[in-house]
């Protein structure tokens, strides 16, 4: 990583912000690559450099290695999508939240394929990407239960992580058999489902012994 300090303004353009342009643009590079097909090649520096059109240098000006750019370009996609998920469901009524958090999710990775791809193709086997895609799994499971727990207010337990982590793990796979084309719903005929299925979850009997 280069020393802030050894980068000078250039035409005026303060140099944290150049910085921060350029690994904009590598991460979008690296999105184009790891999600603009549906069996991407082997990712490469060689090959991220020349989509982003920057020197190698610029690369290891933000990134260690391949395996932490791959990680970065996980990264930077899930927290949009959570994000905007998060916002969605805050201003719905409680009735229509899991659809429209749904509705966010299948709204983003049908106007952006990548982004599908990216978190959802099954022919994607980057090692990096398998990894994240777990570790994101697992995040939400839990971030799943507790709010479950909050909203029926149910003390936490193995019922609620169990339910969470069926919910993340059947919407995933069926985000991912619909980006396959084996469901022919249309995108707000797969949220409405996703949604009514997760509300099927919010029966607080499930939770008790």
């Amino acid at each position: 990583m280069v020393a802030m300090g050894q980068v000078r303004p250039y035409r005026g353009v303060d140099a944290r912000q150049r910085i921060a342009e350029r690994r904009r643009r590598l991460l979008e590079a690296g999105l184009d690559l790891l999600g603009g097909q549906a069996a991407p090649a082997e990712l490469t520096v060689r090959a991220i450099c020349a989509q982003s059109g920057l020197a190698a240098r610029y690369f290891y000006e933000s990134f260690a290695d391949k395996d932490v750019f791959v990680g970065a370009v996980f990264d930077w996609v899930v927290a949009d999508i959570a994000a905007t998920t998060q916002a969605a469901v805050a201003a719905a009524p409680v009735r229509e939240q899991s659809r429209q958090g749904m509705a966010n999710i299948v709204n983003t990775i049908s106007d952006d394929i990548r982004v599908g791809r990216l978190l959802f193709n099954t022919r994607l086997d980057n090692p990096v990407v398998v990894r994240k895609r777990a570790e994101s799994g697992a995040l939400f499971a839990l971030l799943s239960g507790q709010h479950a727990g909050t909203a029926l207010q149910v003390e936490p337990n193995e019922r609620i992580r169990a339910a969470a982590h069926f919910a993340v793990g059947g919407v995933a796979q069926t985000l991912s058999a619909w980006l396959a084309g084996d469901l022919a719903f249309t995108p707000e005929q797969l949220a409405g489902q996703l949604g009514a299925l997760l509300d099927q979850l919010a029966d607080p009997t499930l939770y008790r012994d």
